[in-house]
């Protein structure tokens, strides 16, 4: 297993608002999160870093996470302690008033893969060489094209494209969507919208079966967002269960 992360403020921002994590617990089972934090006050930053920070923290002494039911139990119990932080430091901060976090996140074990997502950040798996995204973002325009209001085409360059519906800190009760997988997969990759927003899946599937390292993988990603214009801070972490880590 192989793993790789990193994130790049862009071309644009003067500061990174993502985080990004990839930990394993005692029994090697891994965790990937990245959060994409809003806000202004640079209080994006400080909800994203608390969302990475905790569950970084917890994932790691644990053990081992148990089963699929334990797995998806212990992702909303932290998600929800995570939601209450941002929650409670906005209170304490009202000059943080407004921030928050998006939030995607898998656990890979030998049993069984799962993802979560809140927000607009994605998860997909590598099989068979192609990429297939796993989470569903919670945007106004994902809302429209759901309800027919909006073609994939019309979305594209939405106005509001970057609208979110939900995310952490947003309100004092949230839950997360979660997913299944069969983890018969060649890889996990995740990625902030600032990655998603500048190269199709298309675009990075290609560069992710490019025969190099997952790290040169993830700066090649990198410099052609940037090469785009880097409107938004970048991030991206990718997962391979070929090959020793």
């Amino acid at each position: 297993m192989e793993y790789f992360s990193i994130t790049d403020p862009g071309k644009v921002r003067d500061h990174n608002e993502d985080n990004v994590i990839i930990s394993e617990n005692k029994n090697c089972e891994v965790l990937m999160a990245i959060a994409d934090g809003m806000g202004g006050h640079n209080a994006g930053e400080v909800a994203s870093s608390i969302a990475v920070t905790h569950l970084g923290q917890k994932f790691s002494s644990l053990a081992t996470i148990g089963s699929y039911d334990d797995a998806v139990i212990w992702i909303k119990e932290t998600v929800s302690e995570i939601n209450q932080q941002i929650y409670q430091h906005t209170l304490a901060k009202p000059q943080s008033q407004g921030m928050g976090t998006t939030l995607v996140l898998s656990i890979l074990t030998k049993e069984f893969l799962v993802f979560g997502n809140i927000g607009d950040s994605s998860g997909y798996v590598m099989r068979n060489g192609k990429l297939h995204k796993i989470t569903q973002d919670h945007t106004l325009v994902s809302l429209l094209i759901s309800t027919g209001e909006l073609t994939d085409a019309e979305a594209k360059n939405h106005p509001r494209k970057n609208v979110l519906m939900k995310a952490l800190g947003s309100m004092t009760n949230i839950d997360m969507d979660i997913f299944h997988v069969e983890n018969e997969i060649e890889g996990i990759f995740l990625c902030s919208d600032g990655l998603t927003n500048m190269l199709d899946d298309e675009q990075i599937n290609k560069v992710l079966n490019e025969d190099t390292t997952i790290e040169d993988k993830l700066h090649k990603l990198i410099l052609k967002s940037n090469n785009r214009g880097g409107p938004d801070n970048i991030s991206a972490a990718f997962l391979t269960k070929g090959g020793a880590k």
